[in-house]
C-alpha cells in the first residue's frame, strides 16, 4: 500500500479495493459522485431487479431521491424503509420492526437490501439481511466517513443491547460497497471528526507511513478535499481488507482493528448510546486510553504519546471525557461495562496496546489496577476542567 505524502491534487480520483474472501469476495469502490451511477454498479450484483433500500431520516432528506433515480435508470424496482437516525435505532425494537416491514413488502430470498446510511444503518441492515429468510444479499452505500473506512467493510453486523454494544450480530459479507466521498459534504463537522478517529486508528495500529501522511494531510481530509478523502478512505479500507482476509471471523489478528474500542465501547454504554458521545468520539478517547495504558506499562515512549496528542489537537479530535448532564464518570462502572465486551476470553479482557506509532499488539496480560488507574486519570482530568 502506497501511503507517501503526495499533495492532494496529485492523488487518484477513483479507487477500488478488493476484499479477498473466496466465494464471499467483493469490491469496495471509492470515489466522488458515485451515487449518481449507483444503479449501474449495483445491477450486475442483483439476481432480481428489485431491492429494499434501508436508510434513515437524515440521509433520506439529503440523498434518497438521487439513489432512487439512479436505480430507476437501470430499471431496478425498489421499496424504501426509512428509520430514525442515531445509535439508539440499532436495537432489538427497530430490528424487529424492520423485519416485519421487510416481510410485509415481500422482500424475497432472490432480492437484495441496500444499506444506505452510516454505521447504524449498515450494521442493522446487514444483520437483517443475514437473518431474513435465513439470509439474503445486501449492498453497502456508507454515507459517513466512519462507515466508509470501517463498519461497511469486513462483514460485521449487529445490534446493541442494554448489556453492551454489538452483542447480538453475525459475520455477513456484503456483495459490494460503494463509498462516495461526495456524500460526506453534508455531514456536520463533528461527524467527520468522529470518522477521522477511525482513519487515525489505521495509522496507529499498523502503518507508520500512513500516520505520517495524516499528520501532513489530515486537515485536508477533514476540510473536504475530494482527492485527500479518497486516498484516506482507500488506505484505511486496504488496511482493513488485508486484515480481514487473514482473519474473517476475528479469531486472531482482526482484533487489532479494535484499538481503542474496549475503552470506547464502555464509554458509549455508560451514556446509553446516545448523541452525547458518538462512536468515533468514544474510539478517539479510547485510543488515548490504550496509548496511556501502554505508556504506563513501559511499552511506548512519552515522545510518541506527545506526538499523537499533538495531532489530536491539530485537527480537533476529542481528547478527554465530555461533561454530560446526568453522567457521573466512575472507573469501577466503566470497568464493569468493559467486562461485558465481546473480547472477554476465559474471563480476561483482550487489550490492543501500542509499542510505537504503527506497532500495535494484543494482550490479556494487563492488571485491573492499571486499567482503573488510566480510567481514574481521565475522570480526574474531566473534573478539573
Amino acid at each position: 500500500m502506497s501511503t507517501s505524502a503526495e499533495k492532494p491534487s496529485t492523488l487518484t480520483e477513483m479507487a477500488c479495493v478488493s476484499v479477498p474472501l473466496g466465494k464471499r469476495s467483493y469490491n469496495v469502490m471509492i470515489g466522488g459522485d458515485l451515487l449518481n451511477t449507483a444503479g449501474h454498479h449495483i445491477a450486475p450484483h442483483l439476481r432480481k431487479k428489485r431491492v429494499g433500500i434501508v436508510t434513515d431520516e437524515t440521509v433520506a432528506k439529503f440523498h434518497l431521491k438521487t439513489l432512487q433515480a439512479s436505480l430507476s435508470s437501470e430499471n431496478i424496482e425498489f421499496e424504501t424503509f426509512i428509520l430514525p437516525a442515531g445509535e439508539s435505532t440499532k436495537n432489538l425494537q427497530h430490528y424487529s420492526e424492520l423485519m416485519d416491514r421487510l416481510l410485509e413488502a415481500r422482500i424475497g430470498r432472490d432480492e437484495c437490501l441496500v444499506a444506505f446510511g452510516g454505521g447504524v444503518i449498515g450494521d442493522l441492515t446487514g444483520f437483517a439481511a443475514s437473518t431474513l429468510r435465513r439470509g439474503i444479499d445486501f449492498i453497502q452505500i456508507p454515507t459517513t466517513l466512519l462507515s466508509q473506512v470501517d463498519s461497511s467493510v469486513g462483514g460485521k453486523t449487529g445490534i446493541n443491547t442494554s448489556y453492551g454494544k454489538n452483542l447480538i450480530g453475525a459475520f455477513y459479507q456484503p456483495k459490494l460497497v460503494l463509498a462516495d466521498v461526495s456524500l460526506l459534504d453534508t455531514l456536520p463537522r463533528r461527524d467527520v471528526l468522529a470518522g477521522y478517529a477511525e482513519v487515525v486508528k489505521y495509522g496507529l495500529l499498523g502503518d507508520f507511513d500512513f500516520y505520517n501522511w495524516l499528520e501532513i494531510n489530515g486537515q485536508y481530509v477533514i476540510d473536504g478535499d475530494t482527492a485527500s478523502r479518497i486516498h484516506a478512505v482507500k488506505a484505511s479500507v486496504q488496511a482493513k481488507a488485508d486484515i480481514v482476509a487473514k482473519d474473517e471471523f476475528e479469531s486472531g489478528v482482526r482484533a487489532y482493528l479494535n484499538l481503542g474500542h474496549t475503552f470506547g465501547h464502555a464509554l458509549e454504554a455508560e451514556v446509553g448510546y446516545g448523541g452525547d458521545l458518538v462512536h468515533g468520539e468514544g474510539v478517539a478517547i479510547g485510543m488515548l486510553m490504550a496509548m496511556d495504558l501502554s505508556a504506563q506499562m513501559g511499552l511506548i515512549t512519552g515522545q510518541d504519546c506527545k506526538r499523537v496528542r499533538s495531532h489530536y489537537s491539530q485537527v480537533g479530535l476529542l481528547q478527554s471525557l465530555p461533561t454530560i448532564k446526568g453522567i457521573e464518570w466512575k472507573a469501577e462502572t466503566l470497568l464493569q461495562h468493559m467486562n461485558q465486551d465481546k473480547k472477554v476470553d476465559q474471563g480476561k479482557l483482550t487489550f490492543i496496546l501500542m509499542k510505537a506509532i504503527g506497532d500495535a499488539f494484543t494482550t490479556q496480560d494487563v492488571s485491573t489496577e492499571n486499567v482503573l488507574n488510566i480510567l481514574d486519570q481521565f475522570i480526574q482530568n474531566t473534573s478539573e476542567r
